[in-house]
């Protein structure tokens, strides 16, 4: 017996989709009329740019912040030195101190200005520190009449005569002088982690012909050397922390027109970096 045929289906889509669609474009031409009447907030927008860019370090160098000034992020070197200079403060005890509104607020930005001035007020303060209790130890050890003391953000500055060290065009510490280097290495030991650099002097006047050393830049470098060296024997400080240098007569800090402005030129300087100039002890 044969199939009844099936009837064709009616042209066309079913009903249900002709009213899906419909629905669906009411419901664009409703969130199309809800966007035409709102306002984007240009500045809040481009607050959440910068605040990612920043998260993700892909702000170009030299970018500004959402207030004034350069990014802190540009500085990598500064923020080398806030870390050396936040780890090593010393922490209040919980109460002790309120909260600093400027490190919770969002909208507080720190500019590089701003960055430097901390981290050079913070090196000024420990080296005066440094530089008091040098000072005390020269006065205790009654030296205080031939050596002086100097300090500024970087370092503290022990400034020897060059003429107390030294004979006339020669590189080696006379004897007479070796209880005062004595003490000098006794304070020095103090500074078991800090940079010591030594740096050696000269006048302009050129060596006479046949001294030892040709020229100023040599005696200097080699008076520098052999202070550095004394101070590597007769102390217990890492020798990979003591460096020296000559600089000739290129820095004086007197008249070179006068001998007693030569004289003063004529000096070995001994420089303890502050913690947060000593880093490269690290490299």
């Amino acid at each position: 017996m044969a199939k009844p045929k099936q009837e064709d289906p009616p042209k066309g889509s079913p009903a249900w989709m002709s009213t899906f669609s419909d629905l669906m474009n009411l419901l664009l031409c409703f969130f199309v009329l809800l966007f035409s009447m709102s306002t984007v907030d240009t500045e809040k927008f481009e607050m959440v740019v910068q605040s990612l860019q920043s998260t993700f370090s892909i702000l170009p160098s030299g970018g500004s912040t959402i207030g004034d000034g350069e990014l802190i992020s540009s500085g990598v070197s500064m923020l080398e030195k806030f870390d050396i200079y936040f780890n090593s403060s010393s922490a209040l005890p919980k109460g002790d101190e309120e909260p600093d509104d400027s490190v919770t607020n969002p909208d507080t930005t720190v500019t590089t200005e701003e960055a430097q001035e901390t981290l050079e007020n913070a090196g000024l303060t420990e080296s005066e520190q440094m530089a008091e209790q040098v000072s005390r130890l020269l006065q205790s050890y009654g030296l205080e009449n031939q050596v002086d003391v100097e300090f500024n953000e970087y370092y503290t500055l022990i400034n020897l005569n060059g003429a107390l060290l030294f004979n006339s065009g020669e590189a080696t510490i006379r004897e007479e002088v070796l209880p005062v280097m004595e003490k000098i290495a006794v304070i020095l030991n103090n500074y078991t982690n800090n940079l010591i650099e030594i740096e050696g002097h000269t006048d302009n006047v050129p060596p006479a012909a046949g001294e030892q050393y040709s020229d100023n830049d040599i005696l200097s470098m080699y008076r520098a050397l052999n202070v550095a060296n004394y101070i590597r024997d007769n102390t217990t400080l890492d020798p990979a922390h003591i460096k020296s240098s000559g600089r000739g007569s290129y820095v004086p800090i007197a008249d070179n027109s006068t001998a007693e402005g030569r004289a003063k030129n004529r000096r070995v300087e001994i420089k303890i970096y502050n913690s947060l100039n000593s880093e490269s002890l690290n490299n």
